[in-house]
């Protein structure tokens, strides 16, 4: 599947959000665009802020759908709309809809309406999962009831609560004195928006000890930090306390993938920035990330990017040089 593809798993499809707007949030959503506007400037692309772990985004025309690494984070849209490839689910959000991402994942992003008059704007706000952990510890907290594992990202309708929590700590970075006092009890009310709102218990779940999510994400990272290495499924499942079965079944249910494509993945992720950003050749990419054989990953590579590695290379080298 594709990001031009349709999907009966594509949540919130882009696109309805222009008759479909919240009268109650209008106003909001038209200071958000007006803020991130004036805060993105000409700026095309990615403009990191004051505030730890906030970013914001400027895009002006669509793209090529572009491979990257999700970690935990809020991403919200004042204006245009995005999709999410992860594994072969795909997800879609806009202005009525946020996106929230719980553990790290491979996936393909898409912006897909963006123009030079009305550009896509969205925010970025990194989610501490200490806090989340410290704040579901909280005996103030309403409790939620355990779930099983599910998946690690999910699009959910904005309130005017998290929508007015948001404005409040963009409006910081005006008056940058107030950051380091205000900023941080500002993120934590839209961690407990986040945990009080919708799905919020998929939130949850990552922050539970011996919870199945958190035994998955703990072998995510293993993954992350050893990719290149041969997998060896029965003694990662013994290092967390299950089955190879059952690992398989909670990966899956969080990631959308197994764990040796979620490997892939990271393999052909890095290999491309070795050849993009570090000028290594194919070969050596291919080595340096556990690969075999040439061949092999030659096509896993023009199989996930569209393209196979020189010729994908000389694309990016040629679109640099237009830009």
């Amino acid at each position: 599947m594709t990001l031009n593809e349709s999907s009966s798993s594509t949540i919130a499809p882009a696109g309805e959000m222009s008759d479909k707007l919240d009268p109650e949030l209008d106003s909001e959503r038209r200071e958000l665009v007006s803020l991130l506007d004036q805060l993105t400037g000409d700026v095309e692309g990615t403009v990191e802020t004051a505030v730890t772990g906030l970013s914001l985004h400027r895009i002006m025309r669509p793209a090529d759908p572009k491979p990257t690494i999700h970690l935990p984070a809020l991403a919200l849209i004042a204006q245009g709309s995005k999709r999410i490839l992860v594994g072969d689910e795909q997800y879609a959000y806009d202005p009525l809809h946020y996106l929230v991402t719980s553990v790290d994942l491979p996936a393909v992003g898409k912006v897909m309406v963006a123009s030079s008059t009305q550009p896509y704007l969205g925010l970025r706000l990194d989610l501490d999962v200490e806090a989340i952990a410290e704040l579901v510890q909280d005996e103030n907290l309403p409790q939620a009831a355990r779930a099983a594992s599910s998946r690690g990202l999910y699009v959910n309708r904005l309130s005017a609560e998290m929508l007015d929590a948001v404005l409040r700590l963009l409006r910081l970075l005006s008056n940058p004195d107030d950051i380091p006092i205000l900023a941080p009890m500002i993120k934590r009310e839209i961690l407990y928006r986040l945990l009080q709102n919708g799905q919020g218990t998929r939130l949850r779940q990552i922050a539970l000890q011996d919870s199945q999510t958190q035994r998955v994400a703990k072998v995510i990272r293993y993954l992350r930090g050893n990719f290149a290495r041969s997998m060896r499924m029965d003694s990662i499942a013994r290092d967390v306390h299950m089955s190879v079965s059952s690992l398989h079944h909670h990966f899956k249910a969080v990631t959308a993938m197994s764990p040796l494509q979620y490997q892939k993945q990271l393999r052909l992720q890095e290999a491309r920035r070795l050849m993009l950003l570090e000028d290594i050749d194919v070969a050596m990419a291919a080595h340096r990330v556990g690969y075999e054989s040439a061949s092999q990953f030659s096509r896993e590579y023009s199989r996930f990017f569209g393209a196979p590695p020189l010729r994908d290379r000389r694309r990016w080298l040629e679109d640099g040089a237009e830009g």
